[in-house]
């Protein structure tokens, strides 16, 4: 349903006083209309652009963080660590745990302190993460209790997601929301290959110089590396760009909001069943990511292939097609492409669980490998059709109970839509962050054929859903 929603549209005196003293870097912007033409083509795309260019980087380097693990674990036993397969998955998984519990405060905690100081501050603090691990990396003495206790810690920067992701839903009008979350998103996304493309490279060499530390000795290939460099590469790059987010992007008063009106959301139906939704594409995007670096080099490294060499593909291509699941939702709608999103990593996982080598079979590493990477391009899409049918869901909702009250009931109801918009993206973010921990859990404790039936069932109970309360004729919520 598309409704106008009337606003007083501001003279060229007005608009150019806000340009200079309310819409410059850094400043806190009390009026912003992204659904009045006139107000976004003067003066909001050209703010709500800078403030998602920054937004992206910066999240780039929290889904870094949180994953650096998937690709630091590979590399643990060559240098004389010494812990077993299942030790290796769950420090792999333990990024989850944090990451998934933190995304809950960070959906809520943001808008109450300004999402630009927010930004970053949850930005500079992984400063610390970083530091940890390459300290300890460079000791293969280090106990296991405390890279456990690291892997913890750096968990902290996938919950920037949630607040980055809510943060940027506020500054677009409806028509170019699905576009600019996937581009956050997808792009931010993009940090789980760069992360694991990045780290095998430079810890191959003394890249980092003195300050960094000496080499290890990878036994396995008989040659030295620097395996701490994959974790300090990151430090500088942190501080820029927590420098950038405080100076360069904006506080939105329209964002701000104590958690009293937040919890409202618990009692909304579609906040669950988004999340529900939100779970099996996200979660199952950051799950694989975690785990198939282990998988690769469990089931297919005997036959010559290398975790390092093909892990990062996957994400990469989950990350893209992220804008794209959300490009096509803004055109065709987000409930249809949700559905193909589903069936889709269904009948990839299919191929996958038949390529997986069992008994005496050595299995197909292609057919496993390229099962896998539409299994991502799948995921991504349907991470982009989700985040675009949320603000959709609530927008509509809350529009229909307005429309016979009145312009000032249908502003309120508007900016009541967004504010429950985004806490919802930022929860369900935080929920499917789980996918995270759970998938690299399931896979080091049951067979992994096993884990993987299992989730082609849930996205059988996804597709139900999706289908009867937004995509059917009738449906309660088209979206």
């Amino acid at each position: 349903m598309t409704m106008s929603i009337p606003s007083p549209t501001p003279t060229p005196d007005t608009v150019r006083s806000h340009r200079r003293e309310t819409y410059k870097p850094g400043a806190t912007i009390g009026d912003w209309r992204p659904e009045d033409d006139g107000f976004w083509e003067s003066t909001g795309h050209r703010v709500a652009q800078r403030n998602l260019w920054v937004s992206i980087p910066a999240l780039m380097l929290g889904f870094v963080v949180w994953q650096v693990w998937s690709v630091t674990v590979v590399k643990l036993n060559d240098v004389g660590f010494g812990f077993t397969q299942s030790q290796l998955f769950w420090l792999t998984a333990i990024p989850g745990i944090t990451g998934g519990t933190f995304r809950i405060l960070y959906t809520f905690i943001g808008p109450i302190f300004g999402e630009r100081k927010f930004t970053a501050f949850s930005t500079i603090i992984l400063v610390v993460p970083m530091l940890w691990l390459g300290f300890a990396l460079q000791d293969n003495g280090t106990p296991y209790w405390e890279l456990a206790l690291i892997a913890a810690v750096c968990g902290i920067g996938g919950a920037n997601f949630a607040s980055s992701m809510a943060n940027i839903g506020f500054f677009f009008p409806k028509r170019e929301k699905g576009s600019a979350n996937g581009l956050n998103g997808g792009l931010g996304n993009l940090g789980v290959s760069v992360v694991q493309l990045v780290a095998p490279l430079v810890v191959t060499a003394a890249v980092l110089g003195a300050p960094a530390g000496g080499p290890q000795h990878d036994a396995k290939e008989n040659t030295d590396i620097w395996l701490q460099n994959g974790a300090f590469l990151w430090v500088p790059l942190l501080v820029v760009m927590a420098l950038l987010a405080w100076f360069l992007m904006n506080d939105l008063r329209v964002a701000a909001a104590p958690f009293s009106q937040q919890k409202i959301i618990f009692k909304r139906k579609h906040s669950w069943l988004m999340t529900w939704l939100y779970v099996g594409t996200f979660g199952s995007f950051i799950g694989f990511a975690a785990g198939l670096p282990l998988l690769i080099k469990n089931n297919f490294e005997s036959q010559g292939y290398q975790a390092t060499t093909y892990a990062w593909i996957g994400p990469f291509v989950g990350a893209l097609m992220r804008w794209a699941g959300g490009w096509l939702s803004d055109r065709f709608g987000g409930a249809r492409v949700t559905m193909l999103s589903f069936v889709g990593m269904a009948a990839s996982l299919v191929v996958v669980i038949f390529a997986l080598p069992h008994g005496g079979d050595q299995g197909s590493f292609w057919a496993f490998f390229i099962g896998f990477l539409a299994a991502f391009a799948f995921s991504g899409l349907g991470n982009g059709s989700t985040f675009r049918q949320i603000p959709v869901i609530f927008r509509d909702q809350h529009m229909r109970e307005a429309e016979d009250k009145g312009p000032e009931a249908q502003a309120a109801a508007l900016k009541q839509s967004e504010m429950e918009a985004g806490a919802v993206t930022g929860f369900s973010s935080a929920i499917a962050a789980y996918g995270f921990f759970f998938i690299p859990a399931m896979f080091a404790a049951m067979a992994v054929t096993s884990a993987l039936w299992l989730f082609i069932g849930f996205y059988a109970t996804c597709l139900a859903v999706c289908w009867w309360f937004y995509a059917r004729k009738g449906a309660e919520a088209p979206s």
